[in-house]
Parts: C-alpha cells; structure tokens; sequence
C-alpha cells in the first residue's frame, strides 16, 4: 500500500486568484513549493492533486485552459506530481460527489493507487479540504490563515514546505 500526500491547488501549490487562475501567464507557483514537493517525492510519497475547478462550469475558461495550467506546474516541478483528479461543478449548475468536499476525488486516487489512507495526509488551505479527508481517515493539514474552527485540521501551518517537514518529521 502507498502512503500519498493529497493537495488542493489554488491556495497550497499557486496563489489563489478570487477570478480564477485558468492562465499559464497568471499561474503563480506559492514559492517553496517545487521544493516541498521533491522533498516529499524523495521520502516515497505518491503527490495527487485533488481540486475544485467550478470555473468550467460556470463557462469562464475550459478544460484544456486548465490543463495548461497543470502543465505548466509539473514543468516547473520536475514532474512531482503522480497524478491531477479535478472537479469541472459548481454546486448552483450541478450536484456531485466528486467536488469538495464529497469524497470521490480522494476514492478514485484511492483505488488507482492502492493509497493506504493511515499513511497519507492532506494539505489544503480550506475546510472543504479537510472535510472529506477526515472522512477517510486521511490526517490534515490547514495553510493559511481561513480557519474554520467547525472543519478544522489536525494541523495548523503557513506553507506547503512547513507541512512537508511536519509529515517527514512524522513518518
């Protein structure tokens, strides 16, 4: 069984943009972050990104738009990230499990994987990421300074490589 570190995106990997970040040209890399997740690679951890992307659904940018963006983040990281789930809803056009905080995201990678959820953790900047994680079993981690004191994380941390050295400093 894998151990594997789940991430939100805007927020923990780039900065978050209120309008959307659907453009490689506008796609900021949170710095530490390239370095945060080699680290985490070279510990054995599996990195899935697991992300809310209601924007396509609301008709402000595509799939492929996104994808871009995606791209553009594994170059910059050296191809750290083993695999990207996203969820295209937003909950005023559809209702579905896959966004967050349902589970679904997290129980494909699950399956694909063979992630032993014991071993892993998540690391989001909001509690729709915690949510489902702590359904899982999946020990949390919160950036940022949003806190929701009813969704809150197992951990508090300003930086994805502050949480990198808290989950190494566990395993």
């Amino acid at each position: 069984m894998a151990k594997c570190v789940f991430l939100d995106r805007d927020g923990v990997l780039n900065e978050d943009d209120p309008n959307y970040t659907y453009e490689v040209s506008k796609f900021k890399i949170i710095p530490g972050v390239p370095e945060a997740l080699k680290e985490l690679k070279k510990h054995g951890f599996l990195l899935v990104v697991v992300t809310n992307q209601s924007g396509i659904a609301q008709g402000l940018y595509t799939i492929e738009q996104m994808k871009q963006c995606h791209a553009y983040l594994q170059q910059m990281c050296d191809g750290a990230i083993d695999h990207f789930y996203f969820s295209p809803y937003h909950p005023s056009v559809t209702h579905s499990l896959l966004r967050k905080p349902g589970t679904l995201m997290f129980e494909k990678a699950i399956a694909r994987f063979s992630i032993d959820t014991s071993l892993s953790w998540m690391v989001g900047d909001r509690g729709r990421d915690i949510i489902p994680a702590r359904k899982l079993g999946i020990k949390t981690i919160q950036i940022g300074d949003e806190i929701e004191h009813e969704n809150r994380a197992d951990y508090e941390v300003d930086s994805l490589k502050a949480a990198a050295s808290l989950i190494l400093s566990r395993h």
